[in-house]
């Protein structure tokens, strides 16, 4: 799973990154290297204008409110258990599957952890931060819902994607987020596009890790107190945790 992510581009740079040109919010998020669930995230998201689409940014909290829940605190409960759907059963698991026909996002990430499984090649538990090379930013697939609470407020939420890893990235963990190449965007984000075969395509890409490297980062990620660009600084690992 994905459980913390980066990301410090501006709004402005995010408009320009994914050619933004409807709302956006009005003020901006910290910048950060330690996003975890509930926080508060970026999202891109469509809507359909006669045959073209307008794109806006916006602000959600990461982990889905299911939206058979009443009351807010059994919602938010269960928020941390919501922050990723499974690109296999997306389309089935009832929190899930009615935003999967209609309200598909991008979530944009400089970069993402994973903690190195006891079924890998590394030390259980060892913290790898995991980006592009070869573009700014992560356009990680995604879902969002709105959620309104007794006093009437529509509360957004959303979460990432994920799917089986693949070469090197499946040696540290069996899941990894999927990315979103520009050429597919338009038609992820249409609200008009409800094909479950055609969805699971456009997530199934032939090359799902390409451009991406993982590099191990120190522990001290693994507190949300700390934050900053140290977090992202790669460590040296003893023998024989040696990178791939």
């Amino acid at each position: 799973m994905c459980g913390r992510y980066a990301q410090t581009l501006s709004i402005s740079e995010l408009v320009d990154e994914y050619e933004i040109e409807g709302t956006v919010p009005q003020s901006e998020l910290p910048h950060s290297w330690n996003i975890a669930p509930t926080n508060p995230i970026y999202i891109v998201t469509a809507d359909s204008h006669g045959t073209g689409q307008i794109r806006s940014l916006a602000i959600a909290s990461w982990g889905m409110l299911a939206h058979w829940h009443r009351d807010e605190i059994q919602a938010r409960a269960s928020q941390s258990h919501a922050i990723n759907a499974r690109m296999e059963s997306i389309h089935e698991k009832p929190t899930f599957r009615n935003s999967f026909r209609t309200q598909r996002c991008l979530i944009p990430a400089d970069g993402y952890y994973e903690w190195a499984t006891a079924l890998g090649d590394y030390s259980p538990k060892q913290p790898f931060y995991i980006s592009s090379k070869e573009t700014r930013s992560l356009p990680i697939a995604g879902i969002w819902s709105s959620w309104k609470n007794v006093e009437g407020e529509i509360i957004t939420s959303a979460a990432l994607i994920t799917r089986e890893a693949v070469g090197d990235l499946a040696h540290i963990h069996s899941r990894m987020p999927v990315i979103m190449p520009s050429d597919k965007w338009a038609k992820w984000l249409n609200p008009r596009t409800h094909d479950i075969a055609e969805l699971q395509s456009l997530m199934n890409n032939p090359h799902p890790d390409a451009g991406l490297v993982a590099e191990p980062v120190s522990r001290m990620v693994n507190s949300v107190a700390n934050n900053g660009k140290q977090l992202i600084e790669p460590v040296e690992l003893g023998h024989p945790e040696t990178l791939f």
